[in-house]
């Protein structure tokens, strides 16, 4: 059975309410293609925009921050989606190339040193574990 993106015309009223607060939320003409995807799920689609709404909105971190660690953290999971989705957000926000190669790099260094540490189950140092 293959997935059916809902789109606005055919969304049911619980799910336009969402996708206008997501247009409305991010100033688009339309919610992307994820958000489609999940209105086939109202309960779900509901949740997960609020809940995204709610970790994304500035606070301690500031939203580039915010988006790069949300990248960093696609890459490393493997999801070409949210990489595209994130690294779009990342640049809008402020991501220069420079600072894509960096992030990139430690992605790359923290997932060798993290596989490394965990093949050879090096016990946490003493002065870590405060």
């Amino acid at each position: 059975m293959s997935a059916q993106a809902i789109d606005y015309a055919n969304a049911s009223p619980e799910v336009r309410a969402v996708f206008d607060d997501i247009k409305k939320s991010r100033n688009v003409p339309d919610v992307n293609n994820f958000w489609k995807y999940l209105a086939r799920d109202p309960v779900t689609l509901k949740r997960t925009w609020q809940s995204v709404k709610e970790v994304m909105q500035p606070g301690a971190l500031d939203p580039l921050t915010k988006e790069m660690v949300y990248l960093a953290v696609s890459v490393t999971n493997g999801c070409g989606y949210c990489t595209a989705s994130h690294a779009a957000a990342a640049r809008k926000a402020g991501m220069s190339e420079a600072m894509f190669g960096e992030l990139m790099a430690v992605v790359g260094m923290a997932n060798e040193t993290n596989r490394l540490a965990n093949g050879y189950r090096v016990p946490v140092d003493p002065a870590f574990d405060k």
